[in-house]
Order: C-alpha cells, then sequence, then structure tokens
C-alpha cells in the first residue's frame, strides 16, 4: 500500500504543477493578445499551439462580445482540475 500511496502523491503534485504551469501560458497568451505580435516568433506560436485547441471552442460556444472572456473561463476551469483533481489524489493516498 504504501507504493500506491506514494504514487498518489507523486501524481498529485505533478497534476499540481502542471496546471500551474499551464495557468501561466494562459495568463501569458492572453496578456501577448493585447498587442501585435510577431507571429513568426518562436514563442508566440507555441503559446497559440498550445492554448487554442482549448480555447477554440470555448470562444465558438459564446456568444460575441467586445472583449474576449475564453482565457477567463479556461482559467477558471483548471482551476477547478487542479483543486478537484490534486485533492481526490491526495485523498487516495491517505487510504
Amino acid at each position: 500500500m504504501f507504493i500506491f500511496s506514494s504514487l498518489f502523491v507523486a501524481l498529485a503534485r505533478v497534476v499540481d504543477m502542471v496546471c500551474g504551469l499551464y495557468t501561466w501560458v494562459i495568463v501569458f497568451r492572453a496578456l501577448i493578445s493585447w498587442v501585435n505580435p510577431d507571429p513568426f516568433n518562436p514563442i508566440v506560436q507555441f503559446l497559440e499551439r498550445s492554448t487554442e485547441p482549448l480555447l477554440g471552442p470555448i470562444r465558438r460556444r459564446l456568444p460575441r462580445l467586445p472583449i474576449d472572456i475564453s482565457p477567463i473561463i479556461l482559467l477558471l476551469a483548471v482551476a477547478f482540475l487542479q483543486t478537484f483533481l490534486v485533492r481526490v489524489l491526495y485523498s487516495l493516498a491517505g487510504r
């Protein structure tokens, strides 16, 4: 049982770190959208490739608004998943 407990604790920490890192990627993508970024910049391309698969469907489901709130919705979803998954994994590790 000790092995599974350690596995769940490690998995919880990895999920927590990945969600935290992805939160910063979303924030940087939102900030860079306020300026006119160079589309050939590798950083801009990375930010777009890593966030667009999740931001695109959110944008399509939202009504047209003067401001794009899809990053806010995605940040809330990532925060919810981060909190939920990490707590469930720690709970499983405690059993």
